[in-house]
């Protein structure tokens, strides 16, 4: 990586969990989604002394980091289970109900237990929802046979199973959207664990991953472990070869391109995404489905007094990432206690690292830095970078271990 190297990282997180003086005693903040972006932004409002309610219907939280080795079976679905208990022994209240309606005119959430939380500001970070209006063939229904996995949970388990099940001889098909979608890189990460599975578990086996685009995140890196490791196992179709998926039909498992027609054993078919319902609901969803922000305080661009971080917001350069959601959760406490006390907040830099393997010990990363400019999150020119591309093994093994120690510090400060 150049630019920026991991101490930095993870010191500038250590350092951006430091509490703030408290500000604006009794002002009242609500938080819905209890993910990487909300539960820090409650844990940030809290400790500096506000009044804040975290708004999340279920009871653990199903982490996706990482979530692409349990398919590959190198990982528990354990491993990506966190509960709130900690969050509520620090003295967050938890509210585990969904937001059903969000009255920005009165700034009040109803929440699915009929109750109301009125507000002073509030935090929307509610993630993302599959749009399964996008691609013909593909519905909820259609996902219970080719799962998209790209929320954790079962839909990962699913895949796990049908992955471990399918004949030693089958095919995968895999894919991948058009942008923008959560995590750049999880397609491809994806893509190399599978490759690894079949592999080193069924090698006569193939991977066509199929791809509305030409061009992705660490593609270099990936293409050059992908021709080490993998040149007989996985197949990557880019759009200028006819990789974007244009229907699919589940009871047949198959899946057709502008040009041919795909029959698979397994399917893993990741769709357009947008925010989550609850976004639309509160009207800080524009016409693409995503929610437009103000790049300093995060606040909406078509709602005052709603914030909106994480996956569901338009962040310009800053793609949509368990970091990013960590990171704008931080700057986006801070603007909304400022903005609570009748400061104005100071322009913030963001940081996001983005971790993905491509076989077990082999370990690459992306890490960039962001700053408001023109309106949006622009990339700080010169800062940073990527993994050095003829990088020596050890330096792959290091990076792997990198990854894990930055789940285990990002999962112990935000759930506890």
């Amino acid at each position: 990586m150049t630019g920026i190297g991991r101490r930095a990282v993870l010191a500038g997180f250590a350092a951006a969990t430091l509490p703030r003086p408290a500000l604006a005693q009794g002002a009242r903040v609500v938080v819905v989604g209890g993910g990487f972006g909300g539960a820090t932004a409650a844990r940030a409002l809290h400790r500096a002394g506000l009044s804040v309610t975290l708004v999340e219907p279920a009871e653990t939280y199903l982490a996706c980091p990482f979530s692409n080795e349990v398919i590959a079976g190198l990982r528990p679905m354990a491993a990506q289970v966190f509960g709130y208990e900690a969050l509520r022994a620090a003295g967050v209240t938890v509210a585990r109900t969904s937001a059903e309606a969000i009255d920005g005119a009165a700034r009040r959430v109803r929440l699915g237990d009929g109750t109301t939380l009125d507000y002073d500001r509030l935090i929307l970070s509610p993630g993302i929802a599959m749009r399964f209006d996008a691609l013909p063939g593909y519905d909820a229904a259609a996902a219970e046979v080719m799962p998209h996995a790209w929320k954790a949970g079962a839909q990962t388990e699913l895949l796990a199973r049908q992955l471990a099940a399918m004949p030693d001889n089958g095919t995968v098909v895999l894919a991948v959207p058009g942008n923008p979608y959560r995590c750049p890189p999880g397609p491809y990460e994806r893509a190399s664990l599978i490759a690894w599975f079949l592999k080193t578990r069924k090698p006569r086996a193939k991977l066509i991953v199929l791809d509305a685009k030409d061009t992705f995140s660490k593609q270099k890196l990936f293409e050059q472990a992908w021709k080490t490791l993998y040149p007989d196992t996985l197949e990557y179709v880019p759009l200028a070869a006819g990789g974007q998926v244009t229907s699919v039909d589940s009871g047949a498992m198959s899946v057709a391109t502008d040009f041919s027609t795909y029959k698979a054993d397994v399917a893993c078919i990741i769709p357009p995404q947008r925010a989550a319902p609850i976004a639309a609901a509160a009207g800080v969803a524009d016409r693409s489905g995503w929610c437009p922000i103000n790049p300093v305080t995060f606040e909406s661009r078509l709602v005052p007094r709603i914030h909106v971080i994480g996956d569901a917001a338009i962040a310009g350069a800053m793609p949509k990432s368990a970091f990013a959601a960590n990171a704008q959760a931080k700057v986006c406490a801070d603007a909304v206690i400022d903005l609570l006390a009748e400061r104005a907040p100071a322009a913030p830099k963001l940081v996001n690292t983005c971790y993905s393997l491509v076989a077990p010990g082999y370990g690459i990363s992306v890490a960039g830095v962001y700053h408001p400019d023109k309106g949006v999150l622009a990339d700080v020119e010169g800062a940073g970078g990527t993994s050095p591309l003829d990088a020596p093994d050890a330096v792959r093994r290091q990076e792997a271990v990198y990854a894990e120690d930055w789940y285990r510090t990002i999962t112990s400060a935000v759930f506890g």
